[in-house]
């Protein structure tokens, strides 16, 4: 833990026609594409290590969500799956020429299966990191997050919790994402709560997240032919799906139903991670999706 971690990747905003977004990036190189889609409450930066990881064989990408990260809000206040899924669409047919790989974390997976389902033409492989796919017996955050769908009490609870100290919510919260606290490295503590601090002074705050809970939830009651499970057992892309044992938000036991759901997958489950693998054990996550990159890869990388 006394080595310092790798910095943040440099970011700018991109402007995809009416709606700008803070996009952080790896250096160019490699020839194939990376997209990485965060969750909710979350940013680019929680796809650091992983881009480094894999910047030797795929140029990385970070999307910061609308209203997310250094993302403004969008125009008219649309956080829905669906807005954020056209987002990310846009963002890929800005920065790449080809499909590319895209990855996925909670909130950011479900948004990338409605992508890589009604897109298709833009994937070339899909990875995700504990999807937040529809569960009728929810975890205690995800049915946190559930509560905050009521008119009203998610406004109240946000601004009870915004009084905390920011260090007091960022250890609350990273003890429900992460199965040990002590693999977070103090580097990325201070950054955290730095950018915490950064996002209570920004009006539109807490609606951008209780907006984004609350098109995730609307998930869960969407039924039809554009649901979420329907629509992964149309993806024909290669798709990988990473659980941590000891996830409190979203249940492993998901992953067996991502077995028999999506056409073409492989199933990992990490017995000492929690619900931000990628963050946690991004070695290990690295060396699963080197695999799936290389598998789909037309030219193998470095020919």
């Amino acid at each position: 833990m006394g080595d310092r971690p790798i910095p943040c990747w440099p970011g700018e905003l991109v402007d995809l026609g009416g709606q700008r977004v803070h996009v952080r990036s790896t250096p160019r190189g490699p020839a194939e594409t990376a997209v990485y889609v965060h969750g909710l409450a979350g940013s680019a930066t929680n796809w650091t290590d992983l881009m480094g990881e894999l910047s030797d064989v795929a140029v990385g990408h970070a999307v910061d969500l609308p209203g997310a990260g250094h993302s403004p809000e969008p125009p008219g206040g649309d956080y829905s799956i669906d807005a954020h899924a056209r987002t990310v669409a846009r963002l890929i047919e800005r920065v790449a020429e080809r499909p590319v790989h895209l990855f996925g974390n909670s909130l950011g997976g479900a948004v990338s299966v409605r992508l890589a389902a009604t897109r298709p033409e833009l994937v070339r492989s899909l990875t995700l990191v504990s999807p937040a796919m529809p569960d009728l017996l929810p975890r205690y955050g995800p049915a946190r997050v559930a509560l905050s769908a009521v008119p009203g009490l998610g406004e109240w609870a946000f601004d009870r919790l915004r009084v905390l100290p920011a260090e007091r919510r960022l250890n609350a919260t990273l003890g429900m994402c992460y199965a040990d606290l002590g693999r977070v490295h103090p580097e990325r503590l201070r950054e955290a709560a730095e950018e915490l601090r950064r996002r209570d002074g920004l009006p539109y705050a807490g609606s951008a997240l209780l907006n984004s809970a609350r098109g995730l939830v609307a998930e869960y009651f969407r039924r039809g032919e554009d649901s979420l499970w329907r629509q992964a057992a149309r993806i024909q892309v290669p798709t990988l799906v990473i659980h941590g044992r000891h996830d409190r938000l979203v249940n492993p036991r998901m992953a067996a139903r991502a077995g028999r759901t999506f056409p073409h997958v492989r199933l990992v489950l990490l017995p000492d991670a929690g619900h931000v693998a990628q963050m946690e054990l991004p070695e290990r996550v690295a060396r699963e999706a080197r695999r799936l990159i290389y598998e789909t890869t037309p030219v193998s990388i470095g020919e």
